[in-house]
């Protein structure tokens, strides 16, 4: 992928993933009930992607009137995974109705030491040292949050039990996410011809498209298009306002779902490290927006999963020079094995 277009992905990933959580915690906090309805909301604006891939269509098509498109393989590939990401945004929406936005972030960091451990047993990712503190790290501070559950986090009008189904529950959408990464980029892959940025446009459509007929079902039984109304008119910021919430929050996490399948074409590893980046932003955000209590335990978390990302980076950074360097040396003695010969 083109710098500018890795560039551009990051830009989107992170408006998606600091506004996804805060848009959602939104809802919930100003009487919003609906958990399947928030999962269908975040696959939903799947229609935005239209836009960029008519635009990449019409650039191709200049270059290459033969416009190819994806084989029935990545189609079903990409279909099943549709499936899994529906059911992670159902997992993952548990976060904002339970939890605050700052302990829900947090545990979304962890998705980084699943998206290392999967990459390196599916698409055979080497680890490091480094990787491998940084998983540990991350792993620590979603530790810390569990054993330390104190009733100055929990949202008003919610039980300990309530805050501990959704900290469990959120875990297993962040376990899952950790497994959507490589295998997005598996079918990248086993591709059978080169994957241009058009192509993966394609397969996040199609990703979008199941995910969002998953979470319709759930909406469909559990009757949540009929609450819509009521809910609306019971809304704390009033029912203009209900409406304004939700279509901000199908189009901001749009950008995530969008963002996230760009960066990946370069590497699911690049886009866990991203994500665990934009932390102590979303975190800092929810603080001031939401004036959410700050815990020293939350301190903690936030400095373990900071000091986890920067043991990746740094260790990713020296594998890198390390390849540079054994590159060069191969080169250099070229010349010489030839003279031999």
């Amino acid at each position: 992928m083109k710098s500018y277009l890795l560039f551009l992905n990051i830009v989107i990933l992170s408006i998606g993933r600091c506004g996804g959580p805060l848009i959602s915690r939104l809802y919930f906090l100003h009487g919003g009930q609906r958990i399947w309805m928030s999962s269908w909301l975040k696959t939903v604006g799947c229609p935005i992607i239209l836009i960029p891939l008519v635009i990449a269509y019409f650039q191709r098509h200049k270059i290459d009137p033969q416009i190819i498109f994806i084989t029935r393989r990545e189609f079903l590939g990409a279909a099943g995974l549709g499936i899994l990401a529906g059911l992670i945004a159902y997992f993952n929406s548990w976060g904002p109705a339970k939890l605050p936005v700052s302990t829900s972030t947090l545990i979304n960091a962890t998705q980084l030491a699943f998206t290392t451990l999967f990459a390196v047993l599916l698409v055979k990712q080497k680890l490091t040292a480094y990787s491998a503190i940084s998983v540990a790290l991350l792993m620590a501070a979603a530790a810390i949050l569990a054993l330390r559950t104190t009733n100055d986090d929990l949202p008003v009008g919610e039980s300990t039990m309530d805050y501990m189904m959704g900290f469990i529950v959120s875990l297993i959408g962040a376990v899952l996410y950790g497994l959507l990464l490589p295998l997005i980029e598996m079918i990248y892959i086993n591709a059978k011809k080169a994957i241009t940025y058009t192509t993966v446009l394609e397969i996040q459509m199609i990703i979008a498209i199941f995910a969002t007929a998953f979470s319709t079902v759930g909406v469909i039984i559990n009757k949540d298009f009929q609450a819509i109304q009521e809910e609306a008119s019971k809304f704390d910021l009033g029912e203009v306002k209900y409406y304004l919430v939700l279509v901000c929050c199908a189009i901001i996490w749009q950008f995530t779902l969008l963002g996230l399948v760009g960066v990946i074409y370069s590497s699911s590893l690049l886009s866990g490290i991203i994500s665990a980046f934009l932390l102590p932003i979303t975190e800092i955000l929810a603080v001031i927006l939401f004036h959410e209590k700050f815990q020293i335990e939350k301190g903690i978390a936030i400095f373990l999963a900071i000091c986890g990302f920067i043991s990746y980076f740094y260790g990713e950074n020296e594998q890198s020079k390390k390849e540079k360097q054994k590159k060069i040396d191969e080169d250099q003695s070229q010349p010489f094995l030839l003279q031999l010969e």
